[in-house]
């Protein structure tokens, strides 16, 4: 049975209260991202550019395969019971489907998803996370002509590089939006590409590398309710309006002469919120547009930041159990390098609603990150390996166990750190000489 017909079969025959595979993926979404970008197969192929699609997914979660193994593997091709041995023929598919398609795929499902998911709220509003990652790409000509290579004082890296910037919802770590260009481009530049990818009623935490005014400013403005949160730089300069209690203050900044000629529309001053907390007997700041005190605690909004680590761990998760830490992309075209990387994230977030599902069958107030990614994967790729392949009256029996495996995916809950954070400095090559 080929991938498609199983998924078909699933919809229309799971058991009780199981959701669905094709809820995850639902193959009309396919066919309207290739409609919308006038991606359309006008003749039967062996290679349909709906298996294409699922070609692209297969690439990030069986990482270690070769391409001719993964179609294998997920049996989409239209082989007539033969083995598909063409590898030219996908590269020219891959090249068929383009780009645009793979990132509308990525588009609609993430919002279709991010609706099905029911995300828990902090005072109404959910709460997602901006942050960058550096991915690596094959040292070929073309690449090369497309992205740079890092550079210090004293070396160049050996391979081009590509810079992303990625919006993530915190507790299921569902990809909302992503940017990315070449690595000598600023994370704050692929920053201002996703504003208006948030949510209405919601807060966005930053890390202190993407401070802007005009970033910030335009951020709230976008929408209604979109709030932002970010650590105050030590150089900042404000001006103390009103107290709104000890370590809880409204101030006002500037905005300098550069930025508003790049954000039209941005005030000389801002107002925003500026809260304060000791740990560990050092201060701690951050700067937030929530400025109402009573709807928004100072208590609770001092520890919220921390929550900004789950975008990291997103990362992790990405690099180090889907592609098993293999450090470069395979594809050696730029536009095949984009396609790869949209189809990554497209299976990250294919893997962590299948996780939301999962921790919805939980017994308790649980939610999707406390569960092991890494298991998680496992399960997922033995149920689509066996999925082609299953007669059609098996494949309610086995999503049936899939769902009941997942108690057995809770992690351990979080051990706060006992030490502080030592930093060990590198020892020098050579003795330093005192004058």
């Amino acid at each position: 049975m080929e991938l498609s017909k199983a998924l078909d079969f699933i919809a229309q025959s799971s058991p009780n209260n199981i959701e669905t595979l094709c809820d995850i993926l639902p193959l009309e979404l396919i066919k309207k991202s290739l409609e919308q970008t006038d991606t359309v197969t006008f003749r039967k192929r062996k290679l349909p550019l709906e298996s294409m699609v699922w070609l692209v997914i297969g690439m990030a979660i069986y990482n270690d395969k070769p391409i001719s193994q993964i179609i294998n593997m997920l049996d989409i091709v239209d082989r007539e019971k033969k083995a598909f041995v063409a590898p030219s023929a996908v590269i020219q598919r891959r090249q068929d489907l383009g780009v645009q398609a793979i990132e509308s795929v990525f588009d609609l499902t993430q919002a279709h998803w991010h609706k099905e998911a029911h995300h828990p709220q902090w005072n109404g509003l959910s709460l997602l996370a901006v942050d960058g990652v550096v991915w690596r790409t094959p040292d070929t000509p073309e690449n090369n002509t497309q992205f740079s290579k890092s550079t210090n004082n004293a070396s160049q890296s050996q391979y081009p590089q590509v810079r992303m910037v990625c919006l993530m919802e915190l507790s299921s770590h569902l990809i909302a939006g992503s940017a990315f260009d070449d690595y000598k481009v600023s994370e704050m530049r692929l920053a201002e590409q996703l504003i208006g990818k948030a949510n209405d009623h919601s807060l966005t935490l930053f890390d202190r590398g993407f401070y802007s005014t005009g970033l910030l400013d335009q951020w709230a403005k976008t929408g209604t309710e979109r709030h932002w949160l970010i650590p105050l730089k030590k150089s900042t300069q404000y001006e103390v309006v009103r107290k709104l209690g000890r370590q809880d203050a409204i101030v006002r900044i500037n905005s300098s002469a550069r930025s508003r000629k790049y954000w039209p529309g941005l005030p000389e001053q801002i107002e925003v919120r500026l809260v304060s907390r000791k740990i560990n007997g050092k201060l701690r700041q951050v700067l937030t547009s929530m400025t109402d005190p009573l709807r928004y605690p100072v208590a609770e909004i001092a520890d919220l930041y921390a929550h900004r680590w789950e975008i990291e761990l997103g990362y992790r998760e990405q690099k180090q159990y889907m592609l098993g830490n293999r450090l470069t992309l395979r594809s050696r075209r730029p536009d095949m390098i984009k396609q790869e990387l949209w189809g990554i994230l497209l299976s990250y977030n294919l893997v962590r609603y299948q996780m939301v599902k999962m921790a919805n069958t939980l017994k308790g107030d649980y939610l999707p990150y406390q569960l092991s990614f890494n298991g998680s994967l496992a399960h997922i790729i033995r149920l689509l390996v066996g999925l082609p392949f299953s007669s059609p009256g098996a494949i309610p029996g086995q999503l049936k166990h899939f769902y009941e495996l997942t108690p057995s995916l809770l992690l351990a809950p979080r051990v706060e750190r006992t030490n502080r954070r030592e930093v060990k400095h590198r020892p020098r090559t050579y003795s330093l000489k005192l004058y």
